[in-house]
């Protein structure tokens, strides 16, 4: 099974006023799709962005983010169909920091 056929596990989502464009998500992320955006956020900072598809919900750039809300990371949840998330263990209580 290629890359491109593989279905996404995970949804990620950045707060642009929380991010301020550390990279560590990025450096950490295994699948390699978040980014910089090209647009800075009001604070000034370039800020991390998900590229669309092939996040894998393994959290890992949530972990390694040092600002409290700034990454949520949403799984699929198994045996639903897409589009039916759950937030991973952790995310919630931090995204609403």
């Amino acid at each position: 099974m290629t890359d491109e056929m593989k279905q996404d596990r995970g949804i990620l989502k950045v707060d642009e006023a929380e991010c301020k464009g550390c990279c560590l998500c990025i450096e950490a992320c295994p699948p390699k799709v978040i980014a910089m955006s090209e647009r800075l956020n009001h604070y000034g900072y370039r800020t991390a962005v998900y590229l669309g598809s092939g996040c894998t919900g393994c959290s890992i750039c949530f972990m390694v983010c040092p600002e409290p809300g700034a990454i949520t990371v949403l799984r699929l949840a198994s045996g639903e169909k897409s589009g039916a998330t759950r937030t991973v263990e952790g995310a919630t209580a931090c995204a609403s920091n």
